[in-house]
């Protein structure tokens, strides 16, 4: 053999003993050393820093509203680990939940190079808003102003927009930017769309009409809003049409009610897109009135809950016979959904699993995803807890709430049937509903002559079970904690709206019950281990006794709204003159 095959062959032998991590020495390829991060992100906000992997420093700032974070670490070197807090935590996924208290809080991230040698420590430091700094940001009042339009029965918070309801407003104009000054349609009902500015203003950015709006109709009801979608609610409304986009100036079917869809395009322009009615719209009986679709209403991306809470048939479960009226104000829920060409159908009809006459389903619904939650405050079983009897009615009153749940074909079935864990007579279990993926918060007005909130929370393979059972700090007879209630991530905010305390602002004086149905809300806040505390007592500005502060509520990761009634002052847009109350029952909003 030739002095050069043997080389070749010998270089042959060396490069295969490499590549297979042999060597001479016995020793692999060097390990690498990058203990660098490629990217982070946190859930709660963006950093006030641009990321670069050689800047180990970052800081935030969050709101109250944020008890928990996450955080999202990338390493450069996809064999290098990394730490969160003392979690181990996979590359480019979310840590598991960070409480936050209030102030400065300090995350160290560790991240180890494949070489288990070296090290890069990053920090993040963030200062979450205390209780004594949470405080009122806007004063919002009507552009059209006037005494009993009771602006604020109902509002709706999404990222930097607000809307608000005003069901007794009175002009007789119709769509987008109409007339405000003709007062010749009483009660027809309003609804103001207002928008936040990035350095944190309000103002006004549509004023909202029914298309055929008339006297009595009350839309404005009931609002919701996901993004660039308004759903409004008007269940005085009288046609007899049924389906989507019907015959609308057919007054055949007294408070019947409807269902109005807007959607915002890119230039802030608001334009209707549907107008609903229920399937089986009917012209109602005479002494007991029509079935008051669009009583309550809540919007998850393209899905739309309707309740109709005096809906009369007695079919029960999903689908039933829905010309049967023979359970009178049993009520009812309509589920519609939204196709790529923006086109709206509905869904289901769906009953309660236990329809009897008077229990109001309906009355209050919730929508997160694929789970439905409905409330009727007024069914009488005496069942406590989880999926208990059904089938007697020995406490009127009592309330329940039922959850369904949608399967990838869209079809809809019943999960669970949620009592209180304490169910008494006339409780009004059920007032109130808020639903947040796994997290549901439902109100009962009249627990213990004062009001309670019940937290559910549900497991991974869809059991629920009662987390909390929350009171007012300062809980007083008849002050129906629990008429509203709204959820964001890990805040609840309750409203009281017969609460008599005389303080203002947040965090005032709890003892002084001296301004009579004034109204107040209250801030709870969940930690990472799932225990719920009261973190603010809030109430209004200018509170006065009569303003039922607290009627309705809204929260976000970022603001909370709140609306009174009953408010007085003859102020117009935002922060006008509070002190003035010459117009009685004109409502106001307060943003927090």
């Amino acid at each position: 053999m030739s002095t050069i095959i043997r080389f070749f062959i010998a270089a042959a032998i060396a490069a295969f003993i490499v590549a297979c991590g042999g060597g001479g020495n016995g020793t692999g390829p060097a390990l690498s050393s990058n203990a660098r991060l490629a990217d982070l992100s946190i859930s709660v906000a963006e950093f006030d820093q641009i990321f670069q992997s050689n800047q180990p420093n970052y800081t935030a700032t969050v709101s109250l509203l944020r008890s928990t974070m996450t955080v999202t670490p990338v390493t450069e070197d996809a064999n290098a680990s990394v730490t969160v807090d003392g979690m181990q935590v996979v590359s480019g996924t979310a840590s598991g939940d960070i409480t936050l208290d209030e102030g400065a809080n300090t995350i160290a991230l560790i991240v180890t190079a494949e070489d288990a040698v070296t090290t890069s420590t990053y920090t993040i430091d963030v200062t979450r808003q205390t209780a004594a700094g949470f405080a009122q940001q806007a004063y919002v009042k009507a552009s059209n102003t006037d005494s009993a339009d009771q602006f604020g029965n109902a509002v709706a918070l999404s990222g930097d927009t607000l809307a608000v309801g005003a069901y007794r407003e009175d002009s007789v104009a119709t769509g987008i930017g109409g007339d405000q000054s003709d007062n010749n349609a009483t009660d027809a009902g309003a609804v103001y769309v207002f928008t936040r500015d990035p350095a944190g203003v309000w103002s006004q950015q549509a004023y909202i009409k029914a298309s055929n709006a008339e006297a009595g109709d009350l839309f404005g009801r009931s609002v919701a809003l996901a993004g660039d979608t308004l759903v409004v609610g008007a269940p005085g409304e009288k046609s007899l049409a049924t389906g989507i986009d019907g015959d609308q100036s057919d007054n055949g079917a007294d408070e019947s009610g409807a269902v109005y869809l807007f959607t915002r395009d890119a230039t802030g322009v608001w334009s209707q897109q549907a107008y609903m009615k229920a399937s089986n719209t009917g012209p109602g009986d005479r002494r007991f009135g029509g079935d008051s679709f669009g009583s309550a209403v809540s919007i998850s991306g393209d899905t739309l809950a309707v309740g109709a809470y005096k809906e009369s048939s007695a079919a029960t479960g999903i689908g039933g016979d829905q010309s049967d009226n023979g359970a009178i104000d049993a009520g009812a829920v309509y589920v519609f959904t939204r196709d790529p060409a923006r086109v709206w159908s509905q869904q289901a009809y769906i009953k309660a699993s236990n329809t009897d006459e008077y229990d109001w389903f309906g009355g209050s619904v919730a929508i997160s995803g694929d789970t439905l939650a409905v409330g009727a405050w007024g069914e009488e079983s005496n069942a406590t807890g989880i999926d208990g009897d059904q089938n007697n009615n020995d406490d009127k009153n009592t309330g329940a709430a039922y959850v369904f749940t949608r399967d990838a074909a869209g079809v809809w079935s019943q999960q669970a049937y949620i009592k209180a864990s304490n169910a008494d007579f006339d409780d009004e279990f059920g007032r109130s509903l808020a639903l947040s993926s796994d997290l549901l918060a439902v109100g009962a007005t009249s627990e213990g002559d004062s009001g309670a909130v019940y937290l559910f929370v549900r497991d991974p393979v869809g059991i629920w079970s009662q987390q909390a059972h929350l009171k007012a700090l300062n809980a007083g007879d008849m002050d129906e904690f629990g008429n509203s209630v709204g959820l964001s991530v890990d805040a609840l905010v309750v409203g009281a709206w017969r609460e008599d305390g005389a303080s203002t602002g947040v965090g005032g004086d709890l003892v002084d019950n001296s301004a009579g149905d004034s109204g107040a809300a209250y801030l709870f806040m969940r930690d990472a281990a799932g225990t719920w505390s009261q973190q603010a007592y809030i109430k209004a500005s200018n509170t006065n006794a009569g303003d039922w502060f607290g009627t309705s509520v809204a929260v976000t990761v970022d603001a909370l709204a709140v609306g009174a009634i009953f408010e007085e002052s003859a102020a117009t847009g935002i922060e006008g003159e509070q002190s003035d109350n010459s117009e009685g029952a004109a409502g106001a909003v307060y943003v927090y």
